[in-house]
This record gives structure tokens, sequence and C-alpha cells, in this order.
């Protein structure tokens, strides 16, 4: 049932050639990465203009803009994947992702969620207040607006409805054109969509966050840090200099501490079974499952924020007393502005374990849902035909001595990135420390993978430059 519905679902075509090349790859990368900017600009009808700014934290995780077409961004992706992880590393869904038949039904799964999440994050959404329709119109600006002004146009509530309706669909479209969007990257270009979205927002928020001239805020100084630290240095505020360069130092050391950790890996020596002499080594990275892990947790994390904020708003509950404790709160501007409380520290310690179990859980579900479990990983080197000297050729001796590195680096690797990510959060660091540190390990990863597949074919300046 699963397959005959995810046919029905728009699909690009993979590549006929085995290997697309590089300029093919750059090409499509940077096509999608225009569409992708061109469409945060495209405003949704019918929503007024102060909604656009809510759920900054979720935005910078999922790679939307909220407000645009892209409001949805890759959420509906991610939380497929998040819920479809827990099925089959559970076992309530029986997946067999060793075989080719189970990683096509394990796709196609994945891809009739996606669809699935659209509808439903984009009914949260619009229904239950996160993107609110429009009460009034004002023909003086010609623009939705929330609040009655001086000549603004009440809807009637046939309208307001109508409007919703709209927004509901025009959200559902952008979530598809992201799906599509991810799916083209995955097969043409470099990466995924899901990487490179995250990586686009976050740029541009860090570049915002530290260069703005603009006073969105409300306040006296601007809203990029180096110009408020100018700012404050010239009206001798030593509170905002002091807030402002600890936010561009944090987010200096989360990006060294992230190059740092992607770094640290464990080499597994190995040796052809029939050629003597010659030796290579296996590499095992520390942070052993990557990015995935502390994306799946800060997303999670970050919808149950948005839910109990939106149910609130929607039920007149006061839930938004509980979101706290799922964002992370900004301890060091607490420490300075001298509004640390013991409620913010019990809060801070809850999102710190959250982070990390998250972390470890999400880890220990990726390695046996993705091939990266001993057993695929032994099966993997004899297939190469390669061994560990000194031992017989045999895939349970093999299984066993990558036990002994898989699953301790899964959990201290999971552990470490959850960690850094949680206290880079804290610091309010620009961006969000899990921003930054999911950009440069997505970065860092696509570096590796551009200079193991395409070195060769750039252009010798380019080479040079990429070699460093």
């Amino acid at each position: 049932m699963i397959d005959k519905f995810a046919k029905y679902i728009p699909d690009v075509q993979k590549p006929t050639q085995q290997m697309v090349s590089f300029n093919t790859k750059l090409k499509w990368t940077l096509l999608i990465l225009v569409i992708y900017f061109v469409l945060t600009l495209v405003p949704l009808f019918g929503l007024p203009a102060q909604e656009t700014e809510r759920f900054k934290m979720l935005s910078i995780l999922i790679g939307a803009t909220f407000g645009s077409l892209l409001s949805l961004g890759i959420g509906p992706i991610v939380t497929s994947s998040i819920v479809l992880q827990l099925l089959v590393g559970a076992e309530i869904v029986k997946i067999d992702m060793t075989s080719e038949d189970g990683r096509k039904k394990f796709q196609a799964l994945q891809k009739v969620l996606s669809v699935i999440f659209i509808f439903l994050e984009g009914a949260i959404y619009v229904f239950l207040g996160g993107l609110t329709a429009a009460k009034f119109y004002d023909p003086a600006s010609a623009s939705f607006i929330s609040n009655f002004v001086e000549g603004a146009v009440e809807l009637s509530a046939s309208q307001i409805t109508s409007l919703k309706i709209l927004l509901f669909v025009q959200v559902c479209i952008g979530g598809f054109l992201v799906m599509l969007m991810d799916d083209l990257l995955s097969k043409w270009g470099f990466g995924s969509g899901i990487s490179l979205f995250i990586v686009a927002g976050v740029s541009r928020t860090i570049f915002i966050e530290t260069f703005s001239w603009l006073r969105t805020t409300g306040g006296e100084y601007y809203d990029g840090a180096l110009l408020a630290i100018f700012q404050a240095l010239s009206k001798g505020d030593v509170a905002v200099v002091l807030s402002n360069s600890l936010r561009i130092i944090f987010t200096l050391v989360v990006f060294a501490a992230s190059v740092f950790l992607q770094a640290l890996k464990i080499e597994i020596p190995l040796a052809p079974g029939r050629v003597r002499g010659f030796a290579i080594r296996w590499p095992l990275n520390f942070i052993y499952t990557s990015n995935i892990p502390v994306i799946l947790t800060a997303t999670l994390l970050a919808n149950v924020s948005m839910v109990l904020g939106l149910i609130g708003r929607f039920t007149n509950q006061a839930l938004d007393q509980f979101s706290v404790y799922f964002s992370g709160p900004n301890v060091v501007g607490a420490l300075i502005n001298n509004s640390f409380t013991t409620m913010l520290l019990i809060a801070a310690l809850t999102y710190l374990v959250l982070m990390v179990g998250g972390s470890i859980l999400f880890s220990l579900f990726w390695v046996k849902t993705s091939g990266m479990d001993p057993k695929s990983q032994a099966n993997q080197i004899l297939s190469s035909g390669l061994q560990i000297p000194g031992f017989r050729r045999d895939s349970k001796i093999l299984e066993r001595m990558l036990s002994r590195y898989i699953w301790p680096l899964t959990v201290m690797g999971g552990a470490s990135v959850g960690l850094l990510a949680a206290l880079a959060d804290m610091t309010n660091a620009l961006s969000r420390g899990t921003g930054i540190l999911l950009s440069v390990m997505i970065v860092y990863k696509l570096y590796e993978d551009i200079t193991k597949q395409h070195l060769n074919e750039m252009n010798p300046a380019v080479r040079k430059f990429i070699k460093g």
C-alpha cells in the first residue's frame, strides 16, 4: 500500500550515469540555493507583517523563514525521519536495512510520512495560531494587519476563514517544493537539502546578527552585535559591550570546538587478504553518526516547545512557562543582567539532559538503521577484500572487533555533540549554538566528500584552494 501511494508523490529522476560530475553537482547546488533564497523572500498572502519573526530557534534548525513560502522548511522531512527512526529502532516497524528492497521500502515510507507531516505541520501552524490570519486590511499601506488602525477595514469571519485556508495551501506548497529540492540535491547535487538549507539559514542569520544596522528590537542599539559594541563603547555601556562581545567570542569557540571534534577519529589497520606487505587504515570518526542525531534531537525539542506555546495560546492555558525547558535558556545573558534564578538553572539542566540523552538515543537508532552497525561495516570491509592483519577472515570475528569501537564511539560522540550544542545554546551565541555546530559539521563533511570524490575533476586553481 505504501509503495502504491509513494508512486503518486512527485519524484526527481535519478542520474543515468554512475557518478555525477563535479561541475554538474555544483551547477544544481548553486541553482537550488538561489531558488531557496528567492522563495524565502516570497511572503504568504494574508499574513500580518508582525507575525513573520516568530519561532526563531525552530526556523534556524529547519532552514525556514516564517512568514514566507518556506515557513515549513525541512521540518516535515526531519520530523518524518525522527518518527521512522523511532519506529524502526524500537522494531515496531520491521524493515531489513541491509537489503536493497528494505532500503527502498524505508525511503518510500519516509516519503509518505513527509507528505503527511507537511499537511499536519501546516495545519498546526495555521489553525493553532502559529501563522495567524489577518483580521484587518489597511488600504493606506495596502497590507494585512492584526490590529485596528485608523482607516483599516475589518475582515468578516468568512474572509478570515478563507485566509486561513489560503495560508494553509501556500504553506503546504512550500513544503512540497522543499521536499522536491531535497530530493534533487540528494541525487544531482552536493549533500542533501536538509544540510544545505540549514547551512544557508545559519550563515544568513550569523551575518545579520553580526552586521545588521537595523533596530527591529525597539532598543537604542543596533541589532548587529559588532555594530552594537562600537555604539555601546561610545556611550560607555559596559553591560552591552560585554554581552555582545561574549556572543561573538562564544560563536568562535563553538566553531573551533566543532572543527576539533569533527577531526578526531580512530583508524583501524586493515590489509588485503591476498597481498602481503601492504596495509591501509579504516577511519572511524569520533562523532561517528555526524550531525544527524543533534539535528533530530534539537528539532524535536524545538517542535515540542512550539506546540506547547501554540496549544497554550489556543486553549488560554499558561503552557509557555514549560517551553523554556525545551529551548535552552540564555544563562550567560542572565548572569550578565543579574537575572539568574533557580528556575533558570533547573531549565538549563533539564535542557542539557534532554539534548545529551536525545543525541545518544538517536545516535544508536541511526547506527542501527543506516548500515553503520558493526555487522554492516564488517560485511562492507570483507566485500572490499580487506581483513584485520593477524585474524582469520571471518565476518563474526571482524564484527566483534568493530563492536569494541563502534558502540562506544556512537555513545560518546552523540553525548559530546549534544553537550556542545546545549552549552552553546546557553551562551546565546550568534544564530544559536546548535545552528553553528550543525553548520560546521555539515560543511566539514561536505568538504571531505568533495575531496574524496571530485578532487581530480576540479579546475587547478580550485583544487589548490580546496587542498589548502
